[in-house]
């Protein structure tokens, strides 16, 4: 210790930077395990936090040059059906808040006529809705993997990248349009971005053409359906325009969405793994704040007495600080660096699927600032947090430090927590109870660590398995069952539907089904201003939906709202709402408020009666009998019922989620190994230095005789239990905060109240039982260093 002092007190003296250097490399020496674990935390958190600040930014930067080079519509109607495009042209020349128009005709062709690469069934069970187009000319371009607009040539196609990730199709591949009349092959030359349709949650999927192709397909197979597309003079309007086509005359036979919805369901999926993964580099920084603020008072503990030395000497106060800090400022500094500088390498990892979407936007300073100054804050926090721990030195004095030698625990004794009141417990787990009671408020370091690291797994994982599970259906406004049929524009339509409910009803094999049809009536807002809703209409008491607030409409006068349109609309349960049918006012009330994410998450439930000429689409829900095989059902209604979609809902969730779940599943696996490499890493610190601040009582306990393993069972004790009290902990807050914060994202989608679906034996018995193996292993390899030469050590000093 001497030899130590003397060293520090030269630097005092001669305040030579050369010495400082040599100090800090000593102590880095003689503590080379603590180094290296605080190291690691920091260099973890700062790696996440890099490459988290970057998705976003890049995420930022990406969508807005997708949109810039696509000159997105900023309001789109979409409709099916008859129309006059000099109406069209009309109004939008005379309105002041148009800037452009454009109508996009699409052909909707059944995905039983369309075979991709050297698939040889047909696209028959997809839930999306294939539509074949050729380039527009004056906004909503189709980008390619370059984000520069694709032109095709005759016998050329250009095809949706959800095919390309879903289908694994390439360049060179065939896709072939065949019924039973008509059939057309084309060459893969390109692959599509599209900023209107391209997320998997959007149900609609544009393969471009060239345009003599178009005009074959058109003649010859398939439904002609028509984006009726606007750009505004003023986009703080928006909401004004709206509600002046929805007064108009025009046609509006489908849903209207606008450039608002485009950026959200776009920036979805890879904005909601950007804020998982800088809220979990948050959660390490905190972890490694905490780990230094440990560390720093274990140092304070075992340098006691050199500290009284060195203020006897003379040396200043602001002088022994700065040694110590300078200590940390070098570890945090290099390893905030290392860890930025190995995000670099990393990033394109973790924005792969997001440039796959949305492209690589041209750089920016705010691109390469963004995560240095992330890390830089990430930095400051760390080294801020070791500032205050230093304040101890201001109630350290040198008689005190050389009289004492030692801060102590300040840990009063608790005369009910005795020893001899335990008749059950193994007397060195007993002591292993006590001491960790003694000082929780020390073991809180430990605690925090492992409920964070169980926040960490517990969360994503149950997140993944609820957005997997058939129950997550209800959050896309649709009841449970076996079996749904979705029957588009088509024609004869009526004819088709009615014929399909004649030949349920005659199926012996149905047990229960329910015929749906979705119209468009006007709703008057709370302006007074008429705008469309979209409302289907049928008995929602046969497959029922999970209401947030209320029921389902039983009566003719009632009406179920989706959370975003009673947002929207100012309505709660109980409340009035009017609609206009055949032009006449209809009083209706509202009796539920459901979650749903589909359509842009404004739907509405009701028994009106069937208005034939104003639907956009009919669907059945049905359920078997228990005997009956559901594929084989499937498969046979596709050809019954041709073209209408048949899917069982758990493939219905797969195509629409499916790549969510992909992408959240591989994040997820990610921290899990994170959060076990913190767990390992972190009990182990922790032993250590609680085994030097424990070191005369390690000796003395030894000097009366007991056993090296007794008191090794003590500490395995104490780490066990903080493990099993933060997990549980850990559990809770992931049901309830973490469930809200979930929940809270989702509600821009329409669905605010997110249910975990828990597996149990996952949760409540693999979970823990591995955690609480790594935490044995580990603190049994930590304690193993307390051996009969280490207490020899401690007792001559």
């Amino acid at each position: 210790m001497i030899s130590f002092v003397h060293m520090r007190a030269q630097f005092f003296q001669s305040n030579s930077r050369f010495m400082l250097i040599k100090i800090i490399k000593e102590d880095f020496l003689r503590k080379k395990c603590i180094t290296l674990v605080l190291f690691i935390f920091i260099w973890i958190s700062a790696l996440l936090i890099a490459i988290g600040s970057n998705m976003i930014v890049e995420l930022s930067h990406s969508l807005s040059d997708l949109l810039a080079q696509s000159r997105i519509p900023h309001f789109i109607q979409m409709h099916s059906g008859k129309m006059n495009q000099t109406d069209i042209e009309l109004w939008a020349s005379s309105h002041p808040l148009v800037q452009s128009e454009q109508t996009v005709e699409m052909i909707n062709i059944d995905g039983s006529n369309v075979y991709l690469g050297e698939n040889h069934t047909a696209e028959i069970n997809s839930v999306m809705d294939i539509d074949f187009v050729k380039q527009n000319h004056s906004m909503d371009y189709l980008l390619n993997l370059e984000n520069q607009i694709i032109e095709v040539s005759r016998g050329e196609i250009a095809v949706p990248i959800f095919y390309m990730q879903s289908e694994k199709m390439k360049i060179g591949d065939r896709v072939r349009i065949s019924n039973r009349i008509f059939e057309m092959d084309f060459t893969v030359v390109n692959f599509v971005r599209d900023a209107v349709m391209n997320p998997s949650i959007v149900h609609s999927k544009r393969f471009v053409v060239n345009e003599d192709d178009f005009d074959m397909l058109k003649k010859n197979i398939g439904e002609v359906e028509y984006l009726i597309e606007f750009q505004l003079t003023d986009l703080s309007k928006l909401s004004e325009f709206r509600n002046s086509y929805q007064s108009s005359k025009l046609p509006k036979m489908g849903p209207a969405i606008d450039c608002h919805l485009f950026k959200m369901i776009n920036a979805l999926t890879d904005g909601l793994i950007a804020a998982v993964i800088v809220f979990v580099g948050f959660l390490f920084n905190i972890v490694a704040t905490l780990c230094i603020k440990f560390t720093v008072l274990a140092s304070i503990e075992e340098d006691y007495r050199e500290i009284g030395v060195m203020k006897a000497i003379g040396i200043q106060q602001k002088d022994i600080k700065r040694i110590y800090l300078s200590k940390y400022v070098v570890l945090a500094g290099f390893a905030s660096a290392v860890g930025y500088l190995i995000s670099l390498f990393l990033n394109q990892l973790f924005t792969a699927n997001m440039m796959l979407y949305l492209g690589v936007a041209p750089k920016s300073i705010l691109q390469y600032s963004g995560p240095i100054a992330a890390v830089a804050l990430m930095f400051l926090v760390v080294i801020v947090s070791c500032m205050q721990v230093l304040r101890k030195f201001d109630n350290i004095t040198a008689l005190e430090a050389l009289r004492v030698g030692t801060l102590g625990d300040g840990v009063a004794e608790k005369k009910y927590f005795s020893l001899h009141k335990s008749k059950f417990l193994n007397v060195n787990i007993f002591l292993g109870l006590r001491d960790l009671f003694r000082r929780f408020k020390m073991f809180r370091l430990l605690f925090l660590v492992f409920l964070v690291c169980s926040l960490v797994i517990i969360v994503p994982v149950n997140f993944i398995n609820t957005i997997k599970s058939p129950g997550f259906i209800h959050y896309m406004g649709i009841g449970r069952s076996d079996i749904r049929i979705d029957l588009r524009q088509t024609e004869n339509m009526i004819e088709r539907f009615n014929d399909m409910i004649t030949y349920i009803q005659n199926d012996i094999d149905v047990d229960l089904f329910l015929p749906l049809v979705a119209s468009q009536f006007k709703v008057i807002n709370s302006q007074g201003v008429q705008e469309n809703i979209n409302i289907e209409t049928g008995d929602f008491t046969v497959f029922p939906l999970e209401y947030l607030q209320g029921a389902a409409p039983r009566q003719d006068n009632e009406i179920a709202l989706s959370f975003l349109n009673s947002e929207e609309l100012n309505k709660g349960i109980g409340d009035p709402l009017q609609l206009v049918i055949d032009g006449n006012k209809r009083n209706m009330v509202v009796t539920g408020i459901y979650q749903d994410v589909t359509q842009g998450g404004r739907t509405a439930k009701a028994r009106l009666p069937i208005h034939h000429e104003t639907a956009l689409w009919y669907v059945v829900s049905l359920d078997v009998k228990p005997y009956v095989n559901i594929k084989k059902k499937i498969d046979e209604y596709a050809k019954v019922f041709y073209p209408a979609r048949v899917t069982d809902l758990e493939g219905y969730l797969l195509q629409t989620l499916g790549n969510t779940i992909e992408q959240l599943s591989f994040f997820t696996i990610i921290g899990i190994l994170i959060a076990i490499s913190v767990i390992i890493l972190m009990t182990f610190l922790f032993l250590k230095l609680l085994i030097v601040k424990d070191c005369s009582q390690i000796a003395i306990m030894k000097s009366i005789g007991v056993s090296l393993n007794a008191i090794r069972l003590q500490y395995i004790t104490s780490a066990l239990l903080v493990l099993n009290i933060g997990i549980a902990l850990g559990t809770i807050v992931s049901k309830t905060i973490g469930q809200g914060m979930v929940s809270a994202f989702f509600s821009f989608m329409g669905a605010s109240r997110i249910h975990f679906v828990i597996d149990p034996v996952q949760s409540y018995f693999i979970f823990p039982m591995t955690l609480m193996v790594i935490v044995t292993i580990t603190s049994f390899l930590s304690v193993a260093s307390i051996n009969k030469s280490y207490i020899a050590h401690m007792i001559q000093e």
